[in-house]
């Protein structure tokens, strides 16, 4: 881990029971949502995640935070391993960590005022006095671009972005070192979109934070990220800076999802690359590298033996057998 790293993932796995309510315990259907991820995130920067529905994105962001128990690696925030923190160790942490749902319909308490949910955090964690938190309310709601006014409201009355600024209020009400923001635009309006992510970028220079930020859509990726990591059946196929993942995409899956964003000219109609099949089960992941039965560029290594990660330039690193040659004469 580097001075600038503050948080870092080894070898991360969380597994999940096809039936929790199954009696039988010698039962080996599990779903590996996430199984064996390294990655570090930078003090201050954002590292995107994109990958298809069902990769394991949103598992490993609420695994980071410990919203849900790993099933083995190790999690370490500011050089500290958090894995097995004890309970209360864990909820004084929790104020340095927070997160951002994607569904600010279902995120929010519907009988709860706008101040209670905003200041609820400050309650929780620091006894706050009522003049102080109310305070506090007003601040928060100001640095999202909302009205101090609105305390007494409940969250029905709000539209989509205005109930998404509430929760980044939320997020913020303890000063986070950290946040993970689970697509918070996804469930938008296009037209909203661009503004809540104008709001994330000026929150992370006005509060110092650093975001994991969770997303399908490249464009709003390439736009709030610093870094990218992809992934595809519970790994991270490539990582790199947002330059060289959008410029010179190296695994043939980034290649394809590049290949899959839509042209808005109908005049420009390109060759696309089109992956064949459908994903894999995560109950039974293919032997080898877990791509490579949708892989147009599949060798019989790639059946056989479970790529390692290579760099091929500066912070670039990728999950590919066909590149071992490359990272070998490195």
């Amino acid at each position: 881990m580097t001075p600038d790293t503050l948080v870092e993932v080894k070898q991360l796995k969380k597994y999940f029971k096809v039936n929790a309510h199954s009696k039988n315990p010698f039962s080996r259907d599990l779903v590996r949502a996430v199984d064996g991820v390294d990655l570090e995130i930078f003090k201050g920067q954002t590292l995107g995640i994109v990958g298809e529905s069902g990769c394991g994105k949103t598992t490993l962001g609420r695994c980071i935070v410990r919203l849900i128990e790993c099933t083995s690696g190790e999690i370490f925030f500011d050089s500290r391993d958090i894995t097995k923190l004890p309970r209360r160790q864990m909820r004084r942490l929790r104020k340095n960590m927070q997160i951002i749902f994607q569904d600010p319909f279902s995120s929010l308490d519907p009988r709860m005022k706008v101040g209670d949910i905003v200041g609820q955090p400050a309650n929780v964690v620091k006894n706050t006095g009522t003049t102080q938190k109310k305070e506090l309310v007003r601040q928060l709601l100001e640095a999202v671009g909302l009205e101090p006014g609105i305390i007494n409201r409940y969250p029905h009355e709000f539209s989509g972005g205005q109930r998404q600024r509430i929760a980044i209020a939320r997020s913020l009400a303890l000063r986070p070192q950290f946040i993970v923001a689970d697509e918070p635009v996804s469930a938008l309006d296009v037209s909203i979109r661009a503004q809540i992510l104008n709001l994330m970028t000026t929150l992370k220079k006005q509060f110092q934070l650093t975001y994991l930020y969770i997303s399908h859509d490249l464009s709003t990726l390439k736009f709030i990220s610093d870094r990218v990591a992809v992934m595809y059946l519970g790994k991270v196929v490539e990582t790199g800076r947002v330059g060289s993942i959008f410029d010179k995409p190296a695994h043939p899956y980034t290649q394809a999802l590049f290949e899959a964003v839509p042209v808005p000219n109908p005049l420009l109609r390109k060759n696309r690359q089109r992956l064949k099949g459908e994903p894999p089960s995560p109950i039974a992941p293919p032997p080898g590298c877990r791509f490579h039965p949708r892989c147009a560029r599949a060798m019989d290594i790639c059946e056989r033996v479970e790529p390692v990660q290579i760099e091929i330039d500066p912070q670039h690193r990728v999950l590919c057998h066909l590149y071992a040659e490359e990272g070998s004469a490195r």
